[in-house]
């Protein structure tokens, strides 16, 4: 498997090549030279496995330059009952007939993104160890991938990692997750402005090649492939968990902002997972449905960004959207160099009138938007109806899934986070606290470590050289 990039200037790759580095050289994001194909015969035997044996499965097919026993031991050390609750590390609840959530929300953190980050942080340990070398993890969070990438790499050898995250735009427990971390390794930066703010400066730095190469910089953002392809498996055990046979379609309802998580679905679907519908429902930051509903791509500016009460999807530029263009214009890097030459200078881009829009049904694609009041009004009515309380997220793809979905197609949804993460607005729907998972009771009342930046690319270059200087070995 040999990986290139979505705007053709990065000879082809190994995956270890690609783990660290973020961005390609050319600016595009790294993905499969082609997409592997599983069969019937594949896929029923996938049926029966547990999610350690199809996480190796599926990798595999994506890493093949780390030796399979190292591999599987990786695998073996992420996806377990200690660190995610159940042996089944994503369950699937079912809420009536062909509804159900796919519970992804188990892990340390407490939100979706620990099953990716938690392998994330053994794959970075196991390729810096082979080199000696160290990592400056540099990254930008809404809300969730903070936490998850720093419980991750938190302690691991050979590597820092550098967060940064809106200033007082997360949820008080998203905030204090992340800053009551004392870890020598984990810096919190606090930039004043929004999300797509930090998510530039990242990208600002990771175009800086001369600065990256010397610091060692790399990323846990979704642009990382190893997230992309790690989120992938759970498609998979969600089909299975919510089928009999291979027979059968299903539909995912994913909450969406940067497009990583239903990018994982559209490679599964690639790959030959029978999916009818991928539900893509965003909040009130509707930049990628509009483009699903009208062709044309707007990234909003940090002024137009909505600060909600879904706020792991308050984003306005779509990282991982770049790799489903690639897929969508056939693979054709000039074309997605032309279309992003507009993106990069803040402008938006439109295929509303070209053959491109029409295509994009042949990937199951369809497109909704949720607000306050909905998702308010969606978790009073799941806790009432079905005795299940969700978090804001959640509660957006379900509103959108419930109103999007194939009535004959069974539909899952994606869950995000626990909903005692967002605390305000679950007394808001039900008039009462969520339950505090064990370990959480007082987790806002502990000291927090932070620095608050301006949104400067430079200056937030001079303190990672600042705090950067000694070794972690």
């Amino acid at each position: 498997m040999r990986y290139i990039s979505t705007r053709g200037g990065m000879p082809p790759k190994s995956f270890s090549e690609i783990l660290l580095s973020g961005l390609s050289p050319d600016g595009g994001l790294a993905i499969p030279e082609t997409y592997p194909t599983i069969t019937a015969d594949e896929l029923q035997q996938w049926r029966k496995m547990n999610y350690e044996s199809l996480a190796f499965e599926i990798l595999s097919r994506f890493i093949d330059d780390i030796p399979a026993e190292d591999l599987r031991a990786i695998i073996a050390r992420t996806y377990t009952r200690e660190i995610f609750g159940s042996a089944d590390i994503t369950p699937l609840k079912t809420l009536a007939p062909d509804f159900h959530i796919l519970a992804l929300s188990n892990g340390p953190t407490l939100a979706f993104k620990d099953i990716a980050m938690q392998l994330l942080g053994y794959l970075f340990e196991y390729t810096l160890a082979k080199t000696g070398s160290e990592l400056n993890i540099l990254g930008a969070t809404s809300g969730d991938t903070g936490s998850s990438a720093e419980y991750a790499m938190r302690g691991k050898h050979g590597i820092r990692v550098f967060m940064l995250s809106p200033h007082g735009k997360m949820s008080r427990f998203q905030a204090a997750q992340m800053f009551s971390l004392q870890d020598k390794n984990i810096f919190n930066i606090a930039i004043r402005g929004v999300f797509d703010d930090c998510q530039d400066i990242v990208k600002a730095v990771s175009n800086d090649h001369t600065f990256k190469q010397a610091h060692r910089i790399g990323t846990v953002n979704s642009i990382n492939w190893a997230r992309v392809v790690a989120q992938i498996v759970y498609y998979f055990k969600g089909y299975f968990a919510a089928t009999q046979s291979n027979d059968e379609q299903v539909s995912f309802a994913v909450p969406s902002g940067n497009f990583g998580n239903i990018c994982a679905g559209h490679v599964a679907r690639m790959m030959g997972l029978p999916i009818k519908q991928l539900i893509l429902a965003t909040n009130e930051n509707d930049v990628l449905d509009e483009f699903f509903r009208t062709g044309v791509y707007r990234p909003r500016a940090t002024s137009e960004t909505k600060h909600t009460s879904s706020p792991s999807m308050d984003i306005s530029k779509a990282s991982n959207f770049e790799r489903f263009i690639f897929d969508l214009t056939g693979r054709d890097a000039n074309k997605v160099v032309e279309l992003w030459s507009a993106v990069d200078k803040g402008r938006a881009f439109d295929l509303s009138r070209t053959p491109l829009f029409e295509k994009i049904k042949e990937f199951g694609f369809v497109s909704g938007n949720s607000n306050h009041a909905a998702r308010i009004a969606t978790i009073r009515e799941v806790y009432q109806k079905y005795q299940i309380l969700v978090d804001t997220h959640t509660a957006d793809g379900l509103k959108v899934g419930q109103a999007l979905r194939d009535k004959d197609i069974p539909l899952i949804c994606m869950e995000t986070a626990q909903p005692a993460k967002f605390s305000e607005s679950i007394q808001e729907a039900i008039g009462q606290e969520p339950p505090r998972p064990a370990g959480f009771e007082s987790l806002e009342d502990l000291p927090q470590r932070f620095v608050v930046k301006d949104a400067d690319v430079e200056a937030v270059k001079a303190y990672i050289v600042e705090e950067a200087g000694g070794s972690l070995q």
